[in-house]
């Protein structure tokens, strides 16, 4: 959520073409009866599976954890959230239902979205979710900040731990993210934005972390690491950790010039202390995106084109993000930034993919970069469909870059949301991790069957040979 009004394919790209690899589906039927908590307000898309994440066990590369939102609300967020553990590298899968909203057994916690997962060196696996009694600034509306644990794997879980509830019409906390920490079993990170409302002009959105140095026991109370002033806030904050433990946390922030424009940036702030201090922004990059829309009928894709991706790999920092630099600002792109020393300078942003969106982003311990992306270069000008192409682009500089194609499916299928406006949905971003030599994306595709309008599929990809 954000208060402000928003919205070249590298040269040496080699695109590959053939059949769709195997995918396996990862969701199943709903858990759930229909409405469950509630009959509305909006409109239930049963049996859709939608925003997709995963994380891998730092120690053994075949144990993932995924997690995506289930039956999607067009109003917002869904009924409750399903997670899935596989322990041979995304080949196989099994589904679990964690108490997180009200479907799930979470109290009066009626709605859940933007899950999170990471898992600890010992194997304990952490999902952060955002779940709510009615929609954010509503009269009488409560939401809280939540993270669940999971001893055995990602297999079952316990019930979750409230790190912050708070409602009304003047605050707000959104987009959480847990990271375990890959160097130290015992710490436990969960980032978050907090938007208040201080009077009929002006608000303010800063960065909060809680943290847990118990294996997530317990939890500190949640505290501000960076706060972007006065009409300015921060979005999709996450943390990577380096090899030697430092923390780096990357975020965009709105903000307006001295002109009164909206201006959007990429930045980091670090942690040398296990997140108890943390130094101030660097900047990384200006953000220039445009959103993304069906070329036929003018009908907004949902793309979460504002959150930038993050990944390390020992001293070496990558982000990437959805941005229009390269195209003139007539439609977005990927991009890719990295940092070799730590975070402190970054490259300039270069191209991964001339016109896509939704990033998701992953490193090999050899240093290969894998970036997986939604395009719409196989649309017809039909207008009742939008032909879909979703991709994995890898590359061992970071500026050369090889393409293979995961799926291709009919983006016209997908769940319809009210916000901003009526748009296609499939999430504001999807999983990806590094899982011993292959990339093993977990992401939604959509279906023709209205009654089951998107499934969430993984596959398991190496990257193309003679780069």
């Amino acid at each position: 959520m954000r208060l402000l009004t928003v919205a070249v394919l590298a040269a040496s790209t080699l695109t590959v073409a053939y059949a769709d690899a195997a995918l396996t589906k990862v969701s199943g039927p709903s858990p759930f009866p229909v409405a469950c908590s509630e009959s509305g307000p909006g409109t239930l898309h049963w049996n859709s599976e939608v925003q997709s994440h995963a994380a891998v066990n730092p120690r053994n590369p075949g144990h993932v954890v995924g997690t995506f939102q289930q039956d999607r609300w067009s109003s917002i967020a869904s009924q409750g959230i399903v997670t899935a553990a596989s322990f041979d590298g995304g080949r196989t899968w099994r589904r679990s239902v964690p108490a997180t909203s009200q479907c799930s057994g979470a109290g009066n916690l009626k709605r859940a979205t933007d899950s999170w997962v990471s898992v600890a060196p010992d194997g304990t696996a952490y999902l952060a979710t955002l779940a709510m009694t009615k929609a954010f600034f509503e009269p009488g509306s409560e939401h809280a900040i939540q993270v669940s644990r999971s001893q055995d794997g990602g297999l079952t879980w316990g019930p979750a731990t409230v790190l912050v509830r708070e409602g009304g019409e003047l605050v707000f906390n959104d987009l959480p993210a847990v990271t375990a920490d890959p160097t130290d079993s015992r710490h436990v990170y969960t980032v978050f934005t907090k938007i208040e409302v201080l009077s009929e002009t002006d608000f303010t959105g800063s960065a909060y972390l809680a943290r847990s140095v118990d294996g997530g026991r317990t939890w500190e109370a949640p505290k501000v690491i960076y706060a972007p002033g006065l009409n300015s806030q921060t979005i999709a904050n996450k943390i990577v950790v380096r090899a030697d433990g430092t923390l780096v946390n990357a975020f965009t922030r709105y903000h307006l010039d001295a002109s009164g424009a909206e201006r959007e940036e990429i930045a980091v702030i670090s942690s040398a202390d296990k997140g108890k201090t943390w130094s101030a922004p660097v900047k990384v990059a200006d953000l220039t995106n445009v959103g993304t829309k069906d070329p036929d009928t003018g009908t907004p894709i949902r793309d979460g084109a504002a959150l930038v991706q993050a990944a390390a790999n020992g001293r070496d920092l990558y982000l990437a993000w959805q941005d229009s630099r390269f195209s003139g600002g007539t439609h977005d792109g990927i991009v890719l930034s990295r940092s070799r020393d730590g975070g402190l300078t970054w490259s300039a942003p270069v191209p991964v993919a001339a016109q896509a969106f939704s990033p998701a982003l992953a490193v090999l311990s050899d240093g290969t970069v894998g970036v997986t992306y939604y395009d719409l270069r196989d649309n017809t000008s039909d207008p009742a469909t939008l032909p879909t192409r979703y991709s994995l682009a890898t590359s061992h500089d970071g500026v050369t870059w090889r393409e293979q194609r995961v799926a291709a499916f009919d983006f016209a299928g997908a769940p319809i949301v009210d916000r901003p406006e009526r748009s296609l949905y499939l999430g504001d971003y999807h999983g990806l991790v590094a899982s011993g030599g292959s990339f093993v994306p977990l992401f939604p595709k959509a279906g023709n069957d209205p009654a089951n309008r998107s499934d969430v599929y993984a596959g398991r990809f190496q990257p193309i040979a003679g780069l």
